[in-house]
């Protein structure tokens, strides 16, 4: 066999982590030179692709929000310029599914072929402030997953019934994936 093409198996045994055994099934008297020169370099040359760094797919840009709550834009509104800006003491519609730092769901607001939004006035205490304070700074059609810190969320007491068992752990970070549905002015 040509040095070159064993070159060429050799290489990307390595680069691929697996070894390569040559058996040739004709004499080889009958092969030419130029067909194992060239059935070498197109070798190497598929190795050589193959071995080339595959480019990473980059993940979505993540925000920081002064409080310490961190989110990522996961859909935006059609026409983002024209989206509705949801105002202190406005009524809000969302929909999301809370989720503990395992991956573990402990909430949300519909579930499989059940479409149920929150209903809530921003600003109220109906929802953790995190919650509040993210769905302030979307627009109506957003959608993001945001990652809230215990100081926004259920903070030191966490959700615990009196035998000491947690739905949420004190002190623990919180995911939620929040899409903002309607924001409307209240009624008088």
């Amino acid at each position: 066999a040509s040095p070159l093409l064993l070159f060429a198996f050799a290489f990307c045994g390595i680069a691929h982590g697996f070894s390569v055994t040559m058996k040739a099934d004709v004499p080889s008297s009958s092969v030419s030179r130029r067909a194992i020169l060239s059935s070498g370099a197109a070798a190497l040359a598929t190795c050589s692709v193959a071995a080339l760094p595959q480019k990473a797919l980059a993940g979505p840009e993540v925000y920081n929000l002064p409080s310490g709550i961190k989110y990522a834009n996961l859909k935006m509104p059609d026409n983002p310029k024209k989206a509705v800006v949801p105002q202190q003491g406005d009524i809000v519609a969302i929909e999301f599914t809370g989720y503990l730092s395992n991956g573990q769901i402990f909430d949300r607001t519909h579930a499989e072929g059940t479409k149920n939004a929150l209903l809530f006035k921003l600003g109220s205490t109906a929802v953790i402030p995190g919650l509040n304070e993210m769905v302030a700074n979307m627009v109506v059609g957003q959608k993001v997953q945001a990652i809230i810190p215990p100081s926004k969320a259920f903070g030191d007491e966490g959700i615990c019934l009196e035998n000491g068992e947690c739905l949420v752990k004190p002190g623990s970070t919180l995911v939620y994936d929040v899409t903002l549905k309607k924001s409307s002015i209240p009624p008088p």
